[in-house]
């Protein structure tokens, strides 16, 4: 390999020495230097040994190239961890002829001819050809530096000359992009911060290498290489781009949509994001496209990677440990979160998407559904029997059984008649009603019969084929069109058609489905064109092995660009359109669930897990899910309690709706033609177990809507991985069987069948049992725990207080409530949490400033509460208990403002002041001596 040389660290900085030199040429040193080094005479030029592990490895195979190894040894010297794929297509048996007709190694292993898993048998050469740094160039916030590649690569096209941009946006944040120096190229039209100084003391230095070109970025702290990009070759072709580098460790998460565990297997495993309408299974590219990873670095640190690109991405993953980016359009365009902890890399990623919106406290409560309910009169008797056993249930949806022939914007005349009187009904009784709407419009019907096809193309507001054609696809209704999110036009489309729809049945809530977009036909019904974006030179390891398996043409026409680059923004882009048709139409905060995602979709709407199934592991798999989506940016995210396909057992539904009662979005949901699965199916034991869960849920509400409150003013995941609290705890890193609710709540759900205890990893500290406050101080260990089937086990940490209010069977019923609070005592005794408090659904509370927030602290035996900000909502609330869990001796009297109060107290330490009747809206103490 061509020897590494040193071009630049970021921007060099001034040293004392630099002061000390004679400025003759009024240029600052750095400058001074940067010079020099162009002039040759190589103040910068440093032997590559300075750089670390892989870098080294390759710097000693280059001197032994030069010494004359041949090209059988070159490769051979190759460690396979390290063997980057030279010759990644799915649908080629790779020969050694075809291998080296790239210019690239072939070694056999083990594993059969073709297997794309592995050890790579077609790898790149330590002198792969790559490009050069040619020049670079300060400005205001970075640099600029010209690439140049001099031997062409293998793919079509490829671009000679490309432009490299670094903005140091903040000490924290690092931004770089990749694209042709020449001619434009799609880049994804996403709101994004712009950076406006240079950053000062950033926690990075940034290296290059100038010959092949490299990045290698490192944490200064520890000096901890994040990136280095110098281990295989940059390749940028029209439809083909792909960088490599190495990771400091093997904790990597993100990456999706995939169904598997939280934490990676760098196993020479591919991850390939293209939105696709599948129920979830393992290997395959589900609904939406998130290519945001965050690691865990050696002693707890971590940093996030992420690449904005809308295109079809395959990230390759190897034991190195080492990941390889793949996409076949747009730019690389790299923001890099520097942390250090992982909550503020997640805070940071949202800070360049957008934080999430506040929902409606309604959205918050449980919701339930069914495809098949197959009248509105069975629909509203379930609703009858959830009251009747007095379950909470705060929504009531339908799926598309409720639509006359399957079109938006209907519903059945006949099944579905009184679907009006429900929905009043639902809202007579403080409950809300979400219908299911998908985006491909009915185009069979008679002109004149359907107001929605008619007017989308009167407005040429569909997606177009190449011929400029509507372009005709087929899902439920039969045949189809599908509009074009992209094209301003359409929201006032799409908003006209929800405001006449909502004058007949005033729903509430939307729940948009299909929209990657699915198609039940490949491309349309015509197929697609013969050309390059329907069949790339590169197709990455998607589903069907074709861009267009169920869903549209890749060459199809939007407003924005075509289909090759807008498909992985679809449900974004219908998301963005709905969220702002409802607050058009009810002027509160949407409440809006959506299948595809794709970052800065929090902004919007929550998300739900697809179409699962009514298995164990389903259940489990809802939990790595749930937690992945929290690190997308989409708190409001939840699976299909009890599963959506196949037949739930008794056992299986209990343990579910434990589970679900913590997505922070719960909804039970199920497919037609089997046995119900709502709570009021069951015997009364299970039946029983259901509603206390869902009592307990709603008991904590207040909690989980402060969660909902900080993720939306500062990006706070809600649904938390234990890794993120206890970063040092390297035994929390793989767990994915518990997590917690923000920082202080820790569920530890039975996800397997006949048994009755649990297994649950408790960090060091003290724990205490939710129902009871009895303690467990634990030195880091995993504990059994009595789980029996009416039991999910929850456990407060130590120093938390937690606001909880007396459920009712309704959020709005329990809002009203008075309010527990629940003091949990650190082994120094003190103990802190806060509250967000207003009426649920206005808009911009925050922003308007109508809103109460609290902060609630305990001290030296005493209990605080502190008003902050208060506004007439809190007036309606009072505090009836204080329960303190951990005091160790028993107190000889209580005071409350002053005054002496009866109290109970417990063997198990537990300290409770009840009848307290307590003004929120006013500060209070409570002494116990």
């Amino acid at each position: 390999m061509k020897s590494y040389q040193k071009l630049l660290t970021d921007i060099p900085q001034p040293t004392e020495s630099d002061a000390e030199e004679e400025n003759t040429d009024g240029k600052p040193p750095c400058l001074r230097k940067l010079s020099t080094w162009w002039l040759g005479v190589g103040l910068l030029m440093m032997v590559a040994v300075l750089l670390s592990g892989v870098t080294m490895w390759m710097l000693r195979q280059a001197s032994g190239s030069q010494r004359g190894q041949t090209p059988l040894e070159k490769c051979s010297a190759v460690p396979e961890p390290l063997r980057f794929d030279c010759y990644p297509e799915r649908n080629t048996v790779v020969t050694k002829e075809l291998c080296e007709s790239r210019g690239c190694c072939f070694i056999e292993h083990d594993q059969p001819l073709g297997s794309r898993s592995g050890v790579p048998w077609c790898f790149y050469p330590p002198d792969f050809p790559s490009y050069t740094l040619e020049s670079l160039n300060q400005t205001e916030l970075g640099m600029v530096g010209l690439l140049r590649r001099k031997v062409k690569a293998y793919y079509p096209r490829d671009i000679e000359r490309l432009q490299l941009s670094v903005e140091f946006e903040t000490d924290t944040r690092l931004h770089i992009k990749i694209t042709d120096s020449t001619s434009p190229r799609f880049e994804v039209p996403l709101e994004v911060p712009q950076a406006k100084k240079r950053a000062e003391n950033p926690v990075y230095s940034l290296e290059f290498s100038k010959e092949p070109f490299g990045l290698l970025l490192r944490r200064r702290a520890s000096d901890a290489v994040l990136l280095n990009t110098t281990v295989a070759p940059l390749i940028f072709a029209d439809q083909f781009l792909q960088i490599s580098t190495v990771l400091p460790s093997k904790f990597l998460y993100g990456l999706g949509e995939h169904r598997n565990s939280f934490l990676h297997s760098l196993n020479w495993s591919t991850l390939t994001l293209w939105a696709r309408d599948v129920p979830p299974t393992e290997s395959y590219n589900l609904y939406g496209a998130h290519p945001f990873y965050l690691l865990m670095e050696e002693g707890g640190a971590a940093h996030g990677v992420f690449l904005l690109n809308s295109n079809a991405i395959e990230v390759a993953l190897q034991p190195a440990p080492a990941l390889t980016w793949r996409t076949i359009g747009g730019v690389l365009d790299f923001y890099i979160f520097l942390g250090p902890d992982p909550n503020m890399v997640i805070q940071q990623y949202q800070q360049v998407t957008g934080f999430p919106a506040m929902p409606p406290f309604w959205g918050l409560g449980f919701h339930l559904c069914r495809w098949g309910y197959g009248t509105s009169n069975e629909t509203w008797q379930i609703v009858k029997a959830m009251r009747n056993y007095q379950i909470p249930q705060d929504a009531q949806w339908n799926d598309i059984d409720y639509m006359e022939g399957y079109r938006d914007f209907t519903f059945d005349p006949e099944k579905f008649d009184t679907l009006p009187q429900l929905v009043e009904d639902l809202h007579k009784h403080g409950q809300h009603y979400v219908m299911i709407l998908d985006p491909g419009i009915s185009s069979t019907n008679p002109p004149g019969s359907y107001w929605p096809y008619d007017e989308g193309s009167r407005r040429g507001i569909f997606i177009n084929t190449t011929q400029g054609q509507t372009l005709i696809g087929q899902v439920w209704p039969g045949l189809t069109a599908f509009p074009d999110f992209s094209n301003p036009d359409t929201y006032q489309w799409w908003l006209e058609n929800l405001n006449r729809f909502h004058a007949r049945v005033p729903f509430d809530g939307l729940w948009i489905d299909m929209n990657e977009p699915s198609d039940f036909k490949d491309g349309s019904v015509d197929g697609c064109s013969p050309g390059e974006l329907d069949n790339p030179p590169y197709v990455p390891a998607v589903l069907g092995e074709s861009l267009s398996a169920k869903t549209v043409c890749a060459s199809a026409k939007q407003r924005a660009s075509v289909h090759y680059n807008l498909h992985n923004l679809y449900g974004l882009m219908e998301a963005k359109a709905t969220a702002s048709a409802l607050i058009q139409i009810r002027g509160k905060r949407p409440l809006v669930i959506s299948r595809s995602t794709f970052p800065s979709q929090g902004r919007y709407s929550g998300h739900w897990l697809g179409d699962n199934r009514s298995k164990w592991k389903d259940m489990y798999w809802s939990v790595p899910g749930v937690l992945s989506f929290n690190l997308f940016g989409i708190p409001l995210v939840g699976a299909d309690i009890c599963g959506f396909s196949g037949t739930t057992s008794e056992e299986l539904c209990t343990r579910w709706m434990q589970l679900g009662a913590f997505y922070p979005f719960a909804r039970n949901h199920n497919t037609q033609n089997e046995k119900a699965q709502d709570p009021v199916a069951f015997s009364p034991v299970a039946r029983t177990a259901m509603k206390e869960v869902l009592l307990t849920r709603y008991a904590l509400l207040p909690f989980l809507y402060t969660l909902f409150h900080r993720a939306h003013l500062q990006g706070h995941t809600v649904a938390r991985p234990l890794f993120f609290e206890f970063p040092q705890d390297v035994i929390t890193y793989s767990i994915d069987k518990q997590f917690l609710w923000g920082w202080s709540l820790l569920v530890t759900p039975v996800l397997e069948p006949g048994v009755d205890s649990v297994i649950g990893y408790f960090p060091r500290g003290v724990w205490y049992d939710y129902y009871t406050g009895s303690s467990v101080n634990s030195s880091g260990e995993s504990l059994k725990m009595a789980a029996p089937l009416d039991h999910i086990n929850l456990h407060v940490r130590e120093g938390a207080i937690l606001p909880t209010q007396k459920p009712g069977n309704t959020s709005w019923v329990s809002s009203g409530n008075p309010l527990r609070l629940i003091a949990a005592l650190s082994q120094n005794a003190s103990a802190w949490g806060d509250l967000f408090w207003d009426d649920g659904e206005s808009l911009d509370t925050f922003e308007r400033g109508d809103y109460s927030y609290l902060v609630f602290n305990v001290t030296q035996n005493v209990f605080t509460s502190t008003v902050l900000h208060a506004n007439v909502e809190a007036t309606y609330i009072t505090v009836d208990v204080l329960s303190v869990y951990g005091v160790r001796e028993k107190p000889s009297r209580v005071t409350v403002n002053g005054k002496e109060n009866p109290f109970s107290y417990l063997d198990n330490q537990v300290l409770t002041v009840s009848d307290l009747h307590l003004n929120l809206s006013q500060g209070f103490s409570i002494r116990w001596l």
